[in-house]
This record gives structure tokens, sequence and C-alpha cells, in this order.
């Protein structure tokens, strides 16, 4: 019963009803105030997910899913080694796969060919949901080897892989959307996982804003690698990159053609404001 993936119909209802509701949130209790017209920004952010989609079909799921299975029938990898109960299979390689993109996430920075891919989900002016889907097919592709090595080493069988997808969807959707939370709710809330305040911060044009708070599912990696930062308020943050400040700069031809431009530094003009003395651990408004 839980060998086979999960159908990727599935996947996408929880996803999709998911952030129909995140949308609705957003309208009603937004964190930031909009840069560009939403509707134009989710038409453009759902066009570049809807060609890594493409990607993904023909490149990925070719390559992860029957690499699954071969890992599940020759007992390959980690967690093949050992009898596991079920949940427990399921507890562990969510964790190890929350870990893993962690790293990922902070190779997707300090490699300069692969933030050229990773860029196009920074220089969005704005972050809400939509953005969560916003990855370009360029940093998909170049995913692939990322994850054949998790799938064989973490020893991931396919229903274990599928439901991954399914839960890093679901975080991401969540930590990208525009929602302002009551404070408190956040705060005990962002002890566990990442929040939108916290994810907020990451996508700061300040540098070293944006190179901290890498987790995507778990709060802990951060807090364990001394990478968190939760002490800047909300009203301060200036979404995106500074060398892609302008509308002009982000329009979906732009941002398709992006990783195979000449770009200018990403960082030179960012600027380097006076934070509070606040704790790096106490999470503002």
């Amino acid at each position: 019963m839980f060998t086979r993936p999960i159908p990727p119909w599935i996947v996408s209802v929880p996803g999709g009803g998911f952030l129909l509701l995140l949308a609705w949130l957003e309208r009603r209790r937004p964190l930031r105030r909009p840069v560009e017209p939403k509707l134009r920004r989710a038409a453009r952010n759902l066009v570049i997910a809807g060609v890594s989609a493409i990607a993904v079909v023909l490149a990925e799921r070719p390559i992860v899913i029957p690499l699954a299975a071969l890992v599940e029938k020759q007992h390959l990898g980690l967690l093949r080694q050992f009898r596991l109960p079920l949940w427990l299979e399921i507890a562990i390689a969510l964790l190890l796969m929350d870990y893993t993109f962690y790293v990922w996430h902070i190779l997707m920075h300090r490699v300069p060919l692969l933030w050229r891919f990773h860029l196009v989900h920074h220089v969005d002016l704005d972050l809400d949901a939509s953005t969560a889907l916003r990855f370009h097919f360029t940093e998909m592709l170049a995913s692939i080897p990322w994850r054949v090595g998790q799938v064989a080493l973490i020893g991931l069988t396919p229903f274990t892989s599928s439901l991954w997808q399914c839960a890093f969807l679901l975080c991401i959707l969540f930590h990208h959307s525009n929602i302002e939370l009551p404070i408190g709710w956040e705060r005990w809330l962002n002890k566990l996982v990442v929040t939108p305040r916290m994810h907020g911060i990451h996508h700061s044009i300040v540098e070293r804003e944006t190179n901290s708070n890498w987790s995507s599912g778990l709060t802990i990696w951060d807090w364990l690698h001394g990478t968190l930062r939760l002490n800047v308020p909300q009203p301060e943050i200036k979404i995106g990159v500074p060398a892609f400040q302008e509308p002009i700069a982000v329009t979906l031809p732009r941002v398709l053609t992006l990783p195979f431009e000449h770009l200018p530094p990403s960082w030179e003009s960012s600027p380097e404001p006076h934070r509070s003395e606040v704790p790096q651990t106490v999470l503002l408004p």
C-alpha cells in the first residue's frame, strides 16, 4: 500500500486548496504592502512555475521515481538498512530531506552558477504565496543530481519521496505567504517551523539578512548552525535584490532569460541599515 508514489494530482489538490486559502488570507491580513499589482505578479509567477513544472515532469520524475523504486527493491540507502516502523521511517525521511534541503539552499546562494538560477526566485519585488512557486526551470534541472543523491543516500521509497514533495510544497507556500499572523501565535509557531515573518527576512535586500534563515521546513537547522535571524522589524524589510529593484528589470521576458544574461553584481548597492539591538533570536512584529 505504501510502496507506490502518491499520484501528482493528489498532491496538487491540497497544494492548490492551500494556495487559494493563503491568497484569501493575504487579502484579509496582509503583512507587507505590495509594490507591484498582485494579479500581474501572480500571473508572472504562475507562468514561471508552469515552465518549471514541465521541466520537472520531463527531466526529474523519469529519473527520481524509478531510482526510488530501485532503492526500495535493492535495499539501498540509510533507511533501507533497518526494519523501521512505517511512521518512524517517514519521520526520519522527512527530517533528513529537510536538513539536506537546508544545505542545498545555502549552496544555491553561495555557488555563483547556482545563484544565477536561484536569483529568479529572489528578484520578485513582493513576497507572497505565489513566490513559493517561482523557481526558474534551470534551478529545477540543476537540483536533479542533488535529488538523486538524497534519494539514494537516505534510502527514499517512491512513497516517502512523494510524501516529502507534498509536505515541502505546503511548507513553502505557508512561509512565503504575505499573511500577518498574530505575533504571539507566530512566535510560538516559529519555534518549530519557518513562518512568514522569518522567511520575509531571508528575502530582504540587505545581504546579511538574505544570508540567514535558510531553513524551509523546521526552524531547528538555523538554530543549530547559528544562521537564525528574527530581530528585523517587518516594516523595515524591503523585498528583492538591490540590482533588480525596478519593475522593468523583473518583467516576465526578462526573468525567463535572466540566468543566461550578463548580470550586474547583486549586492554592491545593498544598504546596510542600522538595526535594533534586540537579540537575534527574538521575532519582531
